[in-house]
């Protein structure tokens, strides 16, 4: 649908527009809290002052990697497992005054990541079949394990599977990850698939595309996204609004397009590798969909996970019908405000909540309203710190000061507000700052933000009650993620947004009058210069790997004080990564610059500018190589050496210890 011009808005002159040249600071991943810098107001605004996480206790001898979770209908929480098991959690809400008790429902199962309640019952999608567990006696053990359906498996470990999502139809739909061999392949049948599963163990195949889906989930109308991760032909992580016929980018699946039930025609060969925009490449394949909303890579996360509407009714919030997307590697949630404009879903994304104790992998409602977030690190590391986790998030009933919608109209976007806004702030477009990018869609692993372009905010304009902005930009860009930093916006009362920058992911702009006149439309988005890569001297030396879980192959070197070193990073993973040698008391302060570098971290091989980087390779793809040349000191010591890719540094680093020679 169309969105109107709200009424009630008075338009503002001209104001200049603060410089963009250091927009990225704006975008910092991790923005915790933000101090009120204004006269009499010594508050520290924090995302815990309206979002508390508590910790539900786990037994010491129950290792809960969460793969799924759903409640059932008495208030017990299952939570399926990567280690095969699904337990049920008596009180997880910890309302009472001993500890949730755990009891272990079913075990055997192959890496579960998914669980859904149905018809007494519990669901689960395992590597190679959904499976039905049930308990006919009543005493919380499952006695029998039905598969509902089976699918091939070739054996690769990156053959995971994800679901059930249960449909208003008892139908359930579950997910196939790609196998890696070095890039995605579809090694056996369906797999990059998303299937339609009905209660008799009818399958039907929807759509095609899925790189690596781990999340899916409704929207408040009923209808059907999945989360994907950045890989190859994916420059950055996205939701999707998923269709019968759908290709959805990962072109690996198509091979299956010649099978009978198969609702697409396309085949690998159609896909062309070209580096354009996936957006401009759907103008010419009319079955390939564009993501619903980007979420700009190690900016709002690097593994998009759980996708979870807000039907909470208010008892979390202020959010209602907006959706939570969880992150596994960076331990965090983003917030989807969606919108239909000319029958395409498209809409923004905004920080929620940081801070988990391990990667964000799974998101249910408990019944008092608070949202159960399930967690696990193993192999894909995390910057909470913990292999596992199961935390609940609760809204403490203050409502923060944040970007509430963001609704695009034909000269640039309507900002609502949770609270009612300072006026001259508002009013002053200088308080705002509006850039747009894209990704390279090809066969490449992921993409750096290309064709970044500035948008001058040539009005402002603040509605009589104080709860929404209009700004009039010069252009937008179809196709394009559009960040809007509001760093100068105050609330009547002087706070801060909690979050002050937004990404809106523009597929399709409205019809309808501009405020601009023809003399404001003059200026265009002027494209923004970036840095350069460093660049590497190439030589032989010693040589360094990567091991699975995120780990260097050799974690310690000994070298002579004052010795030229050459080392050369062989990437095996299959996932990017760089190697960075830093002074050895600088590693942690290093790797959490790499990570606020924003839109810029991809073309600065996430390397920050600090004295403390003695050399760092390239940031490589998947099976790439890099060598580089340094000088250790004359003094005797240790040095680090570190993957400052977002997310990575916790667990991959290693020691160059200096001694005298």
């Amino acid at each position: 649908m169309l969105i109107k011009q709200r009424p009630n808005i008075s338009l503002f002159g001209d104001l200049p527009m603060k410089s963009l040249k250091n927009i990225a600071n704006s975008f910092c991943g991790v923005i915790l809290s933000l101090t009120v810098a204004m006269p009499g107001l010594a508050q520290v605004l924090q995302e815990s002052d309206y979002y508390r996480i508590d910790t539900v206790p786990i037994p010491q001898d129950v290792i809960l990697e969460v793969g799924g979770m759903s409640f059932t209908p008495d208030g017990r929480l299952g939570v399926a497992t990567r280690r095969g098991e699904v337990w049920l959690i008596d009180d997880p809400v910890m309302a009472g005054s001993s500890p949730p008790h755990f009891q272990r429902f079913a075990y055997g199962l192959h890496e579960a990541l998914g669980l859904a309640w149905h018809k007494g019952g519990f669901y689960t999608a395992q590597r190679g079949e959904l499976t039905r567990l049930v308990d006919t006696d009543g005493d919380a053990t499952a006695d029998h394990y039905n598969t509902v359906y089976a699918w091939p498996l070739e054996g690769n470990y990156h053959e995971y599977s994800y679901g059930p999502l249960l449909q208003e139809d008892g139908s359930m739909v579950v997910a196939l990850n790609l196998g890696w061999i070095g890039y995605g392949a579809s090694l056996s049948k369906w797999r990059g698939w998303m299937l339609s599963i009905d209660e008799e163990g009818q399958m039907t195949p929807i759509a095609t595309g899925m790189r690596s889906p781990a999340g899916m989930g409704m929207n408040v109308e009923g209808e059907l996204f999945y989360a994907e991760n950045q890989g190859d032909w994916v420059g950055s992580g996205y939701i999707t609004h998923v269709e019968t016929g759908d290709f959805v980018g990962n072109p690996a699946g198509l091979r299956w397009t010649d099978e009978p039930d198969s609702p697409l025609s396309l085949k690998p060969e159609d896909i062309p590798d070209t580096g354009k925009p996936l957006f401009e490449i759907a103008k010419e394949i009319d079955a390939l969909k564009p993501p619903a909303v980007w979420f700009p890579h190690a900016i709002l996360g690097i593994s998009t996970s759980d996708i979870l509407p807000d039907t909470t009714g208010g008892r979390f919030g202020p959010f209602e019908g907006q959706l939570f997307v969880g992150d596994q590697g960076h331990s965090k949630i983003a917030r989807v405000y969606l919108e239909k404009v000319q029958g395409v879903y498209q809409g923004a994304a905004i920080a929620f909540r940081e801070g988990f104790a391990s990667g964000v992998l799974r998101m249910a409602w408990d019944p008092e309203g608070g949202m159960m977030v399930g967690q696990t690190s193993r192999g894909w590391a995390a910057t909470g710190g913990r292999p596992y986790a199961l935390q609940r998030l609760v809204w403490t009933g203050s409502i923060p000061f944040e970007m509430h919608e963001i609704h695009i109209m034909p000269d640039g976007f309507l900002i609502t507000l949770t609270q009612a806004v300072d006026e001259a702030s508002a009013g002053n477009t200088a308080s705002y700052s509006v850039e747009s990018f894209t990704y390279k869609y090809h066969s490449t692993y992921g993409s750096e933000p290309i064709n970044i372009a500035s948008h001058t905010v040539r009005s402002a304009v603040v509605s009589e009650d104080g709860r929404e902005v209009r700004l009039v930009l010069d252009g937008l860009r179809e196709g394009y993620i559009h960040s809007i930093t509001a760093s100068g916006l105050r609330s009547k009362d002087g706070h801060p947004l909690l979050h002050p920058a937004a990404f809106y992911t523009v597929n399709r702009t409205p019809e309808g009058a501009s405020l601009l006149t023809d003399a404001d439309s003059e200026h265009t988005a002027q494209p923004v210069p970036g840095a350069q890569p460093s660049e590497n001297k190439p030589a032989v030396a010693l040589s360094v790997g990567t091991l699975p879980n995120l780990q260097f192959s050799t974690n310690e070197f000994t070298v002579p004080a004052g010795s030229n070193i050459t080392l050369t990073f062989n990437n095996d993973d299959d996932m990017l990564h760089n190697l960075v040698v830093v002074e050895s008391a600088a590693a942690d302060e290093v790797a959490l610059a790499a990570m606020r570098l924003g839109l810029k971290g991809h073309e600065m091989q996430y390397v920050p500018d600090s004295e403390a980087v003695l050399a760092h390779t390239k940031l490589l793809e998947p099976g790439i190589s890099d060598t580089i040349v340094f000088s250790v000191p004359d003094m005797p010591g240790e040095y680090v050496f570190v993957c400052t890719f977002p997310g990575h540094a916790n667990t991959m680093r290693g020691i160059i210890r200096v001694v005298d020679n």
